[in-house]
């Protein structure tokens, strides 16, 4: 319960009757960003009003209940001053969630409640995968258990859940209908569940959909939401989930593909190759953020909302210098060749016919580049941790999972290639010999 806090002018019945009729309202604070509770004095007693800030230095006010000046507090008509700071509180509470589209805070406190504080938390952080595990929560979560109490939840509703993603198609998205009335309708894919690449690609959903619950439901567990974290602590993912390893491209592939390229495409590929940014990445940078003197790029906010400078080879430096030359420090390093930025989507197309030239399949894309500067990185010895902080992961999990096996291929090799050797022919008299003692 928060805390009352007291004003001296209005917090008591005799503090009250000393204010003259007519007075201008007193305003106490309630201990919350945006909202005050104020007290107005008439002729027949007092009236709470809660005032609460909507912007351009505006406020709105609206009336609570009356003062307990002449009659006593029945904690709904009639409020104490301590009664009135909790009706506010709430009052405002609600309004703010029900402003940013949140769900009614009243009744039990749901798995709805938790994701939509989450998700809300993670937007204010600026957090920029929000909106994707928004549609996905929308999509995946709440309908199917969003109306459980999360203090109820138990591992088997987790599991239950987690199954029927299994055993249920891949959703298609569609579009609201133009009247703006209702949701989008929902249509499934048509696709065989008992192909093991389908039900590996299911289960892999299902372990993703299970991150982003226990990251909503591990805030409201920190916020004192919960009581208890131990229902989705004990769930574990689908195991043999993961995808194939993945494809990259050899050096010769690499320039093949680029030649292959038309116009800022290839210097975007090229800078792919050179950084193994995303596309999102490559996008914004700007020429301010090159930094020729370190040999670093500046990646001023990745996928998971953090800052990263990239080390560029000598090569890489080189190419950045071209691209940067001539061009003001807020202008977009790289950009299409009617001048405009690269925005979402814009390079499917091109790498799609790029591929194509080069003679490659449809398992080209472009963040196949990434991938190939990882892999190449890795195999030419570059340690895992080095390669992880170029691309922007927050430690090695994810780095370990894709590519560590090439660093294992890169140690057998070296060792091959380099682990002293000592002249000794093989001679099967002694292994023998030793066998028999």
């Amino acid at each position: 319960m928060a805390r009352q806090i007291r004003n001296t002018k209005i917090d008591t019945r005799n503090a009250r009757d000393a204010i003259p009729i007519g007075a201008a309202i007193i305003y106490a604070d309630l201990g919350v960003d945006g909202a005050d509770l104020g007290y107005r004095r008439g002729k027949t007693g007092g009236k709470w009003l809660l005032r609460r800030y909507v912007g351009a230095k505006k406020y709105a006010v609206e009336t609570l209940a009356l003062a307990d000046d002449r009659a006593d507090a029945d904690g709904v008509n009639v409020l104490s001053y301590r009664q009135a700071q909790a009706l506010a509180r709430s009052r405002h509470e609600a309004l703010t969630r029900q402003e940013r589209g949140l769900p009614d805070s009243s009744g039990p406190y749901t798995v709805a409640h938790a994701m939509a504080d989450y998700l809300s938390h993670k937007e204010a952080e600026g957090g920029k995968s929000v909106a994707d595990a928004r549609i996905r929560s929308n999509a995946l979560i709440v309908p199917q258990i969003g109306g459980i109490e999360a203090a109820k939840l138990t591992p088997k509703h987790i599991r239950d859940w987690m199954s029927k993603i299994v055993t249920t198609p891949p959703r298609l998205r569609t579009k609201a209908p133009k009247d703006g009335k209702g949701p989008a309708p929902v249509r499934y894919m048509d696709v065989d569940l008992s192909s093991p690449e389908i039900a590996r690609k299911r289960r892999a959903t299902a372990n993703r959909m299970l991150g982003i619950l226990k990251a909503g439901l591990n805030h409201a567990w920190r916020e004192g939401r919960v009581p208890s974290d131990e229902a989705w602590r004990k769930v574990q993912p689908f195991r043999e989930a993961n995808a194939a390893r993945l494809r990259y491209l050899s050096v010769e592939e690499a320039r093949r593909l680029i030649e292959a390229a038309e116009g800022g495409f290839s210097a975007l590929m090229e800078a792919a190759l050179q950084t193994g940014a995303r596309y999102s990445e490559l996008a914004n940078f700007r020429v301010s953020e090159f930094n020729q003197d370190a040999g670093t790029v500046h990646v001023r906010a990745s996928k998971g909302g953090r800052s990263r400078h990239i080390v560029l080879t000598d090569e890489g430096q080189n190419l950045f210098r071209r691209l940067c030359e001539g061009k003001a420090p807020t202008a977009y390093i790289l950009a299409r060749d009617d001048g405009s930025r690269w925005q979402k989507g814009y390079h499917l197309r091109p790498m799609r016919e790029a591929a194509e030239r080069a003679g490659f399949g449809s398992d080209v894309s472009f963040h196949i580049l990434r991938h190939t500067w990882a892999s190449l990185a890795v195999m030419n010895g570059v340690p895992l941790m080095v390669v992880s902080a170029n691309l922007g992961h927050a430690d090695t999990r994810m780095v370990e999972r894709h590519y560590g096996h090439l660093a294992q291929s890169y140690k057998a090799d070296a060792i091959r290639a380099n682990a002293p050797r000592f002249g000794v022919n093989f001679n099967p008299s002694i292994i023998s010999s030793l066998g028999a003692k």
